[in-house]
């Protein structure tokens, strides 16, 4: 079984940094060292089936693995909560398949209920502690470890391991997925009437804070990540069309780091409120998701639903 095999490769991984502070990652898998190169010799990995589903994946957002790589081009980006008061991403790939992306990072327990609302999405990650893995293993996704797709994937050489573990997309999909396959209950046309004038929002999480800026020039939210502009590898500032500060329950798992700490679990499906920034405004919102295996609704204080600009989206999701 595949969880069998992971465990076996991970159990004897060495732990290593992933965050400053001295936080270390609880478990996570490494891939052996490995230089970068396109030259031939390697196999395509096979491609994911031609149902609609998106990539995902784990992004490493420690202040060593910046700038990252490929962040520009997916259509959603999460923020999420983990050990320490840190944050890591998770980005969504739908309609552009990048050369690449990364840095890859390791999967939590909260990535599962997020990705229900998905049809069998293709999640590329380093590895998971080894306690979680039989939930992965059960969890309705693909998995698309360095352990069994080796061709999608290489070791850079401009950040430390384990800040340098690198995706390439078109190794794991035949093809663009396609709109059809962000099935988040997200409506995208006119902004909903009102609203207050906005410049700039601070989100903060006990140790890391993002800050989107709105630029009247590209009509984007320029995104910032603990004060310092968020540019990929190639000099492309990264901005969004919409940013959704959600207010959700993060709690304790029932999972540690190596040093005790606990893995927080943040709790996507129920209801709450929001803040929608989108054309220089910021406009209160509600959210609710009925159940795992159903999108995120978002709607105004009279019920109106909400309709978000269309390009990127960052959903933040904050303590309430």
């Amino acid at each position: 079984m595949r969880t069998t095999l992971l465990a076996t490769l991970l159990l004897g991984a060495v732990a290593t940094a992933c965050t400053n502070g001295g936080s270390l990652d609880d478990g996570r898998g490494e891939m052996p060292p490995r230089t970068d190169s396109t030259e031939g010799g390697s196999t395509p990995a096979s491609p994911a089936p031609r149902a609609a589903s998106p990539l995902v994946v784990k992004i490493d957002n420690a202040p060593e693995a910046r700038p990252q790589t490929g962040l520009d081009a997916a259509d959603l980006v999460y923020a999420e909560q983990v050990e320490g008061g840190l944050s890591r991403l998770m980005a969504v790939y739908a309609t552009r398949l990048p050369d690449a992306v990364g840095p890859v990072r390791s999967a939590r327990e909260s990535d599962l209920e997020l990705l229900r609302q998905f049809h069998e999405p293709t999640l590329a990650f380093s590895g998971a502690q080894t306690a979680l893995l039989p939930l992965i293993d059960k969890a309705p996704l693909r998995t698309a470890l360095p352990e069994e797709k080796a061709a999608a994937y290489y070791r850079g050489r401009d950040k430390p391991s384990p800040h340098n573990l690198y995706l390439r997309p078109r190794r794991l999909l035949a093809s663009t997925p396609g709109t059809d396959a962000l099935t988040t209950g997200f409506r995208f046309g006119a902004p909903p009437a009102g609203g207050a004038a906005e410049r700039t929002r601070t989100v903060r999480f006990p140790a890391a804070r993002f800050t989107f800026d709105w630029s009247g020039e590209q009509r984007r939210w320029l995104v910032s990540m603990d004060g310092t502009p968020t540019v990929t590898t190639g000099g492309k500032r990264v901005a969004a069309s919409t940013v959704v500060v959600q207010y959700v329950k993060v709690r304790e798992s029932r999972y540690h780091d190596y040093l005790g700490n606990n893995t927080p679990y943040t709790e996507t499906v129920g209801s709450g409120t929001a803040k929608v920034l989108r054309d220089g405004k910021s406009f209160d919102a509600d959210w609710k998701r009925l159940s795992a295996t159903g999108g995120t609704e978002f709607t105004t204080k009279d019920g109106t639903p909400m309709n978000f600009a269309e390009g990127q989206v960052w959903v933040v999701f904050a303590t309430a």
